[in-house]
């Protein structure tokens, strides 16, 4: 597989601030790679760097082959974390001013449609909702049908249909050959999305490879979650049990063990509220390998948790230029 996206021991400082401490990866043509981390970890500044909108203080970067800067801009596209056009222009317009900009762009109606705004291209942007905004602007990067397209938090302010819809709109983009390198919020999209991962912390790449692969690795085991006044000590059991704020934790529980979890508790009259069974995600991965949260605006991953019925008894469990710094 060719490299189309290449950096090495990339260093950057704001200041006080380590933005890349040493980052060094590489994407291969037609593959997805998702940056994970949360707001300051420096995703922002390995997309400017990626794309020649900011110059690293040490280390090298290219993209198709040549540096970011002489690249033909018409095989690159950009939706930076903060872009704000004309409010006064429509979707339409606003798209249409983008595809001229180039020589050989696609039709402005037909991308306006891959991002579900064919009803609401003569609205004004200022008019849209956040979230057709921001599908207006991914419409205005798609335009030129760029080889390699750099999507900084894409979906961020788009309704779950919309996110879906440009899920998909990105599928259908890996599938005819395109590079996508997106950062991005949500666990559901990196693990739906991304032919690879990787986690940023600080400015260090502490983790790369497929989200399959990373979570056995690294994930854990699933646990049941156990919402409970009750101690550990008050439990006989083979797993390895946590106590915290709420309730008790049992790791490395099947859903087939679940009942025998559910007997424990209801032999020793322990009364609990809810049972929640889990298995790892991204998340967790990020915690193990960091011992940092990704915080309250890292959402997990669709599907989860499963929760069974409350209170003793239960017997059943679970079945441009890029934006600001991040």
């Amino acid at each position: 597989m060719t490299d189309t996206l290449v950096a090495e021991n990339l260093h950057k400082r704001y200041g006080d601030t380590v933005a890349l401490d040493g980052v060094s990866l590489s994407v291969g043509a037609g593959e997805v790679f998702a940056l994970i981390g949360p707001n300051g970890a420096g995703k922002t500044t390995l997309v400017r760097a990626l794309t020649g909108t900011m110059t690293p203080d040490e280390g090298s970067t290219s993209v198709l082959g040549g540096r970011p800067t002489e690249v033909d801009k018409s095989r690159v596209g950009l939706l930076p974390q903060s872009f704000d056009p004309p409010a006064r222009l429509s979707a339409r317009e606003l798209v249409r001013y983008y595809a001229g900009l180039y020589d050989d762009a696609g039709n402005p109606d037909e991308a306006l449609a891959d991002v579900g705004l064919s009803d609401t291209g003569d609205t004004w942007y200022e008019n849209l909702s956040g979230g057709q905004q921001r599908r207006a602007c991914v419409a205005a990067t798609l335009v030129n049908d760029p080889d390699v397209l750099f999507l900084d938090e894409p979906t961020t302010g788009i309704d779950p249909a919309g996110r879906r819809a440009l899920w998909s709109l990105v599928e259908n983009l890996a599938e005819g050959g395109t590079t996508v390198f997106l950062t991005t919020h949500y666990m559901a999209e990196a693990e739906r999305l991304a032919d690879r991962v990787g986690l940023l912390a600080d400015g260090d790449l502490v983790a790369v490879g497929t989200p399959e692969s990373l979570v056995a690795e690294h994930g854990g085991e699933s646990r049941l979650v156990v919402e409970t006044d009750a101690r550990r000590t008050a439990v006989e059991t083979r797993f390895m049990v946590e106590e915290t704020e709420s309730g008790l934790v049992f790791d490395g529980v099947t859903p087939a063990d679940i009942g025998e979890v559910v007997s424990e508790l209801n032999d020793r009259g322990i009364d609990y509220e809810a049972l929640t069974w889990t298995e790892p995600d991204l998340e967790d991965v990020y915690l193990r390998l960091t011992g940092a949260s990704l915080g309250p605006e890292m959402t997990r991953k669709a599907g989860q948790p499963a929760v069974a019925g409350a209170g003793a008894g239960t017997d059943s469990g679970a079945g441009a230029s890029a934006g600001g710094e991040q």
